[in-house]
């Protein structure tokens, strides 16, 4: 049996914090920072968001009509289960841009406009957050791979 592909379907960016973040299709990861131009990205732990497409769809079998990037997420994949990553994974996307897996899920302080929308919001429980070990070009399409938990990442120097 062949394994579904995983793969990115949609990167999302916003300008300031607090808004919901719009799909750009590609842009540029910057290492140790985080997607280039979005209000979140910062030398912190949390430097960039993911959230699987099958996560979102639960919620539109609820009734609501969402776009990508509106639970705040900036990449949006497909055919992986993001929420049972163990912290530590890393992610090889496209041609070389790693990230490891920092944070599953957040405490959300106040009530976003999905969550009184729709009584429930997805992101707390499963989104997960990273930091960028490896920086470039992320856009639509690109597979997805995961390495083993602890796995050595080989730069180019």
């Amino acid at each position: 049996m062949k394994t579904p592909t995983r793969k990115v379907v949609a990167v999302c960016i916003s300008e300031k914090k607090g808004t919901q973040k719009s799909d750009v299709g590609i842009r540029r990861l910057i290492e140790h920072f985080g997607l280039e131009g979005d209000a979140h990205a910062g030398k912190w732990h949390r430097q960039v968001s993911l959230l699987a497409r099958e996560s979102a769809d639960t919620m539109r079998k609820k009734g609501l009509t969402i776009r990508d990037g509106d639970f705040g997420e900036n990449i949006v994949t497909e055919g992986i289960e993001l929420k049972s990553l163990p912290i530590g994974t890393v992610l090889k996307i496209g041609e070389g841009i790693t990230i490891r897996v920092t944070q599953i899920g957040k405490l959300c302080h106040d009530r976003c406009a999905i969550y009184y929308t729709a009584g429930d919001c997805i992101m707390p429980r499963e989104g997960i957050f990273g930091e960028i070990l490896t920086g470039g070009t992320i856009q639509t399409g690109d597979e997805i791979e995961i390495l083993e938990q602890g796995a050595e990442i080989k730069t180019e120097t």
